[in-house]
């Protein structure tokens, strides 16, 4: 536990002496000379990372100050049975609350602002017309283009940064956009649409850290957040049901479940948007000893498709790949890909359509490769960028029931 005092230091309360130490150490030049400070914006969540990410760059020597976002507001966005705490508020206010915690904890300043309608129009709108394709969207992966990296960024900006933060797990080491050291806790692949000119002057705290690392410097500082859970699921929807979330948006059609092997009805769905490729669990189909698996939709039937022990009807060997970003220097005919979060890498050959579209090519085949779901290139530890999965094939054909 360090010591826990107040002192005015070049116009910030600095509430820890190590803190301060480390502060002054960092920013001493040679001649005796105190150095001006850049100053860093940085993203407060209410969570442990980010709140670390301060201090790191705190240490540093940076000028630091919080900006927490307010991107979703359940009354406004026609939500009803909101999820509240046991004191009545919504679990973004107790983030809130948490980074106000923190921020005066470490002696910065926390600034707020709404972007609920920004929310709406550019991530909420897209998650909802995917899902209404038929689609599996990435909600995170646009909250990050359209958000965080850019009206996130025009905020800091306007608050006098000459640099923004974060606490996502990934690096920016020489103008590459990089894995994380953790390789359990990496996000490069929801920060894939990001644009080269997006990551000019960021940093990111925490890119050559390791998650118990990462708490343990939060204990070290009797911070609020050290022991607070990481969030999970879709940022908007979080731990709550996602059926039950989406009613308040998407009205459910039920149709009939149809078994792909022999095209017989065999159960009842709930509305197609309620189902993924590769899906085994709520599907409610009883008397069968096989796994079943969801592998295709027919948005003009309501149909959904499933297979029950045959697994072949889930493995493609190509896709195609629009939207694409590319952060890479030149074009490459080879390397890695992540079709969902968590996968492993996998060998892959790029056959470019244009600037923005690819036909992604693994002959030894890949299970639930999914339209919607984004599809991230690696070179080794560097992220290529990525863009979306528009249309899966096998041997050269679509497969007729994605």
């Amino acid at each position: 536990m360090f010591f826990l005092f107040s002192v005015n230091f070049k116009g910030i309360i600095i509430n820890n002496l190590f803190l301060l130490l480390v502060i002054y150490d960092k920013m001493i030049k040679g001649n005796g000379d105190v150095m001006e400070k850049k100053k860093v914006i940085v993203g407060m969540s209410g969570g442990v990372d980010s709140s670390v990410a301060a201090i790191k760059l705190l240490e540093e020597g940076y000028e630091v100050e919080g900006l927490f976002m307010r991107n979703w507001d359940s009354l406004v966005d026609g939500e009803n049975d909101a999820p509240t705490t046991d004191l009545g508020i919504c679990p973004q206010e107790v983030d809130y609350n948490d980074a106000v915690e923190v921020c005066k904890k470490l002696g910065i300043k926390l600034h707020r602002k709404d972007f609920v309608k920004e929310y709406w129009d550019y991530v909420f709108k897209y998650f909802l017309d995917e899902l209404k394709n038929g689609r599996t969207p990435n909600p995170d992966i646009m909250c990050n283009k359209y958000i965080k990296f850019d009206m996130f960024r025009d905020e800091a900006i306007k608050l006098g940064a000459d640099y923004i933060a974060t606490g996502h797990y990934c690096r920016l080491e020489d103008g590459k956009f990089m894995k994380a050291k953790d390789l359990n806790k990496d996000q490069s692949y929801f920060l894939c649409q990001v644009s080269k000119e997006q990551f000019k002057n960021v940093l990111f705290p925490l890119g050559n850290m390791l998650k118990p690392d990462v708490r343990k410097i939060a204990e070290e500082y009797d911070l609020v957040t050290a022991t607070k859970k990481d969030s999970t699921g879709i940022c908007f929807i979080g731990e709550r049901n996602f059926t039950k979330f989406l009613k308040n948006y998407l009205p459910n059609q039920e149709g009939d479940i149809i078994d792909i092997d022999t095209i017989k009805v065999i159960g009842k769905h709930i509305g197609l948007m309620n189902y993924t490729i590769g899906q085994r669990r709520g599907l409610n189909i009883g008397g069968y000893d096989d796994r079943m698996f969801v592998v295709g939709k027919d948005l003009s039937k309501n149909v959904l498709y499933i297979c029950v022990g045959n697994e072949d009807w889930l493995y493609s060997t190509s896709c195609i790949v629009d939207n694409l970003n590319y952060l890479g220097d030149k074009p490459v005919e080879k390397c890695h890909a992540k079709f969902r979060y968590r996968q492993e890498d996998i060998d892959v050959r790029i056959k470019w359509i244009n600037d923005t579209e690819i036909e992604v090519i693994y002959p030894q085949k890949v299970k639930s490769v999914t339209p919607g779901q984004a599809c991230v290139l690696y070179d080794e530890d560097i992220c290529l960028g990525g863009g979306l999965i528009k249309e899966v094939r096998k041997d050269g054909t679509k497969l007729w029931y994605i």
